[in-house]
This record gives C-alpha cells, structure tokens and sequence, in this order.
C-alpha cells in the first residue's frame, strides 16, 4: 500500500479510470459482436448495426481508450465483412 498522499489519490484515480475503461470496452465489444452477428444471419438491419459499431469504436478510440489504428483495424474488418456479404447477396 502507499504511503504518501498522493500516492494514495493516484491509486484512486487509477481504480475509477479503469473502471469506466472497461465500461467502454464492453459496450464496444457488445456493438461489434451484435454488427458481426446481424452481418452473418444477413439481418435486414445489418447496416445499421455497423454503423452503430462504428460510432462506438470512434468514441472509444476519441477518449483515448484504445488506440487509434487499433480502431481503425476493428473499422476497416467491420466494414470489409460488411461490403463481402453485400456483394454476396447480389
């Protein structure tokens, strides 16, 4: 445990930051599993969901909460699966 001070309110500040990092996370992956699960039961509504999915990931990447290119990555796979099972559908 720490001593100091300040060491003590970092251990807090840690702790809350943490905790609303994996809020974060968890909707994220949520949104992602929902958009990949409309994309491969070709839902009518699969569009909406990615868009939805990438809104999430752009949030989650703005606050900081991963990285930007590991948001760019999730985008870009999304994205790609979803044009693969439109253009599959035609």
């Amino acid at each position: 445990m720490a001593n100091k001070k300040a060491s003590k309110k970092d251990i807090l500040v840690n702790k809350r930051n943490h905790d609303r990092n994996l809020i974060f996370k968890s909707r994220m992956k949520t949104f992602l599993k929902k958009a990949i699960e409309a994309i491969t039961h070709k839902t009518e509504d699969k569009a909406d969901k990615v868009k939805d999915a990438l809104k999430i990931i752009d949030k989650t990447a703005t606050k900081g909460i991963i990285n930007k290119k590991t948001a760019s990555r999730k985008k870009s796979r999304l994205t790609k699966a979803l044009n693969k099972s439109q253009s599959a559908k035609k």
